[in-house]
């Protein structure tokens, strides 16, 4: 079951909310999943700043695996996770501070936890873009499933 593996690499399981302001969390279509972008916030934890400013490398490589537990508690809205085939594309987004060029260093904290949790599937396609996130969330992670059907 995906909650143990979840235990296993840290995290407790608990499906997110659907509704969130004026939009969904998750929209499903077809087989696939689409997450709107998550932040690292878990239980009233959370991590903001400029990586390369306000925060380290290892920090926002952190914030982004945060990230990808919200993708799949997003998932958990709309369907049951344990039907998750694969990942099939990252977007990672990184509150950049000035002349940080890694964003790849920090999003590898999402590619990471998504190989673990699905290690029979390989891994995923991704982009790894720098820009100005709001509230000044250290990073912000959507991603795209493969539902079994």
């Amino acid at each position: 079951m995906l909650e143990e593996k979840l235990k296993e690499l840290g995290y407790d399981y608990e499906p997110g909310p659907l509704q969130v302001l004026d939009f969904q969390n998750a929209v499903r279509t077809g087989n696939l999943i689409y997450t709107s972008g998550q932040v690292p916030l878990i239980n009233d934890i959370g991590i903001k700043g400029k990586v390369g400013e306000d925060i380290d490398l290892e920090d926002g490589y952190k914030a982004a695996e945060m990230c990808a537990v919200k993708c799949i508690q997003a998932i958990g809205a709309i369907a049951d996770i344990n039907d998750i085939a694969r990942v099939v594309k990252v977007l990672g987004m990184v509150n950049v501070g000035k002349d940080f060029n890694n964003t790849s260093g920090v999003v590898n904290g999402a590619t990471h936890f998504f190989n673990k949790l699905f290690p029979d599937t390989g891994s995923h396609a991704r982009s790894a873009v720098g820009m100005v996130i709001p509230n000044n969330w250290a990073v912000e992670i959507e991603i795209v499933v493969e539902m079994k059907s």
